[in-house]
This record gives C-alpha cells, structure tokens and sequence, in this order.
C-alpha cells in the first residue's frame, strides 16, 4: 500500500539527480512517528526556487519571495521549500528578510516545536536534531530553542501549542507554558481568522478540556474575539465531553452557547465565520435554547427538520444527557420520520389553493393559514390531502377572516 511519502518520492529524486539534498519535513514526519494520519507531505531542498521552477514541469509560485514553490505532482500539490533562515520579524509574524542558507539543521532550527522539527530522507530514516523523537515519546510540547525567540517569531505558536496539546493529547513542557504567560499579549497583533483556525481545531482535538484550561491560566482568552472576562463560560465548556461533535457548525453551536454573547451574530462575526455559517449557528441556538426549556415537540421537531433537529439534539444531549447520546439521536430521527409529514415540500397544497378556498385577497394571513394546517396535520387532526384540508380550511374560515 502506498503511502503519501511514497506518492511524493518522485519529488525527492528528481531533486537528488540534479544534485540538491531534499527531505520530507514538518507535521507529516511527526504523524508519521505518532502511526496518525498523514496530511499534506512537504519538503525542505538546499534547492533555489528558481531551480526547483525549473526542474518540475507543474509549479506554483506561492512565495517564492520565502523560498516556497508548489510542485503538483500527479494533480497533488507538495510545498517545496529552500533551507533558509529568517531574521527581524515583523509584527510578530513575517521576517523582514529571509536568507538561503546550506545547512539543513539551521533550517529545522527555526521552526517551533521540537516535535514539528524533524526530517526523514527518501529512505525514511529519521534525522532528529532537537530531541523531537524524545518528545514525542515523552507526550511534550517544546519549542525549538528558546521560547521567547520563538513567540517574539510568530505569536500565533503561543495558539498552536495549545492546539497541539488538543490534538495530541500531550502536555506543555514548563518553560514553554510559563513563556506563554509571559508573552500572551502579542496575541493581540494576530489576525483573526488564523486565531479562528486554531480554536476550530483545538475544540476538535481529543484533549480539548486541558487545552482550554491553558487557555484561561494564561490569559489568551483576553486576546481572543469576544471571550474577554468569559472565564467562567469557558470553565462550562470545559465540562463537556466534545468527541461526538465533528463539524464546524455542531462545535460552533455549543461554544457559542456556553459564552451566551448578547448577540450570537455579532459574536460569530468577530470570528469572520462565513454568514452561511453564523446563520446556521444562530438557528441552532434558537432550537436549543427551547428544548432545554420545554424538550421537544412534533411541531418543533417538524420546523427544525431532520438535520438540525439530530443537530440541536446531539448537542443538548452531550451537555445534558451524555451517557444516552445515541439513543437520543436515535429517538429523534425516529420520531421525525413518524410524524405525517417531515417538511413543507411534501404538503399537498399551496398558498395559491389557500386563497381560493378562503377568498380572500392575498396578504401575510396566507402564510399563517398554511402554517395552522401544518399543525393540524402534524397534531394529526386531519390528513395530508387536498379535500381534508379545503374542508378544514372551510370550517375555520371564520377564525382566520377574525384573526388574520
């Protein structure tokens, strides 16, 4: 079976024919190591840009102005970088001026944590120059020299090694975690969609509830859209189990429900989520909030839908009933399909037929009269069809020319 190293190995000895050194480095040597799944492969060269735009027929300059081309290699792109070193970094982010440099080792020594820091040549042994190996072993998140150096680099690593100790499941070594303490407040310089990035994958992660325990220890919380003084809603959130949540919208629901902004629209907004994204989030919390009031109703369980109903429901089952998670979800899904109908489409009339039967002139009482034969239908008084309903209709035309 071949492996996503195997797929880019071509990359490799094009490299190694033409004379340059070249290695698989970064997060798919540490997965690797660690038996996870392998994302993205990229690889550092003693190779130019130019000389890599060169050697490959397919290439996308990205920043070649870093060293970095993409070479698409059967319809699959590979970051191809040039050994470098980077100095006087800008707003805590960019390097001012980047320099081409020989030496491989020089070039792990500026990434961040040691974990992140290792090779693998084409024949996959492991060059390991910061204790990377020993780290993983040890469950740690180091970074590679100083720390300080390291945050002062690009502030968002502060975000990164809490997002790795989610993922991972492993723990900040002290004097990584003190320096986040120290140096919390350069988060402030960080755009917020590379925040949001990172706490979308840190609420993924397996060991979410120690990450956002760091979170609050060192404050990044007051340098985050909108969680400023959230402490103790982010205290709640770390009392959930969030394995069971998988997308982007189930876990946006339950974290913005827990911080209860005053606003669930401008709170999403500051995290520059997409609107179709906010909008989903805010229908969910409007469902949540009812059934943790009330629980469900067919009627409501017929307006939700099936896919936000099993939505709403997995999450208040995970902050209220955990231990029968799926037999809630279970439980809706099978009482969703019970109902008569399950959405508007398959209802046998329209508003056009509405305003015959009644003879009135069209106005927003149509609407509603539909929305009292959804009822009716769902509550089971009368059935889907066109004579039931023109004869229901019929018999409350006086209720609707008074109420509507």
């Amino acid at each position: 079976m071949e492996t996503p190293f195997d797929n880019a190995k071509p990359i490799l000895e094009k490299l190694h024919i033409a004379g340059f050194e070249a290695y698989y480095v970064g997060g798919a040597v540490r997965d690797h190591l660690l038996n996870r799944r392998i994302g993205d492969v990229d690889i550092a060269t003693s190779a130019k840009p130019k000389d890599v735009q060169n050697l490959f027929e397919h290439t996308i300059d990205v920043g070649a102005e870093h060293g970095t081309i993409i070479v698409l290699h059967n319809k699959t792109p590979y970051e191809v970088t040039t050994y470098r070193t980077e100095s006087e970094y800008v707003d805590f982010r960019r390097p001012k001026e980047v320099s081409y440099i020989t030496s491989l080792k020089e070039d792990l020594r500026r990434r961040d944590f040691t974990i992140n820091a290792m090779a693998m040549d084409i024949d996959c042994i492991i060059l390991d120059y910061f204790n990377g190996k020993a780290h993983l072993s040890e469950k740690l998140i180091q970074t590679v020299g100083s720390s300080s150096e390291r945050f002062t680099e690009d502030a968002l690593r502060m975000l990164r090694a809490v997002r790795f100790v989610s993922q991972l499941d492993f723990t900040l070594c002290p004097e990584t975690r003190l320096s986040i303490k120290d140096h919390v407040h350069l988060l402030e310089v960080i755009s917020v969609e590379r925040k949001t990035i990172e706490i979308e994958k840190l609420l993924k992660g397996i060991n979410h509830k120690s990450a956002l325990e760091i979170i609050l220890e060192t404050g990044m919380n007051d340098y985050l859209p909108g969680l400023e003084m959230k402490q103790d809603e982010l205290k709640k959130l770390r009392t959930y189990n969030l394995e069971n949540l998988k997308t982007s919208e189930e876990l946006w629901t339950i974290f913005t429900y827990c911080i209860a902004p005053r606003s669930v629209q401008t709170f999403l907004r500051k995290w520059k989520l997409p609107v179709k994204l906010i909008k989903a989030v805010e229908k969910n919390i409007e469902y949540l909030t009812v059934v943790n009031e009330q629980s469900w109703s067919d009627f409501l369980l017929y307006e939700a839908g099936i896919e936000r109903a099993v939505t709403v429901e997995r999450i208040r089952s995970i902050m209220t009933d955990p231990l029968n998670f799926d037999a809630n979800v279970k439980r809706i899904k099978n009482l969703i399909l019970e109902l008569p109908i399950q959405h508007r489409e398959q209802l046998v009339i329209t508003g056009h037929d509405v305003i015959q039967y009644i003879n009135k002139q069209p106005g927003p009482w149509v609407t509603k009269a539909i929305k009292e034969v959804e009822k009716a239908i769902i509550s089971k008084k009368i059935e889907n069809n066109k004579s039931a309903i023109k004869e229901w209709l019929m018999r409350c035309k006086l209720d609707f020319e008074q109420n509507y």
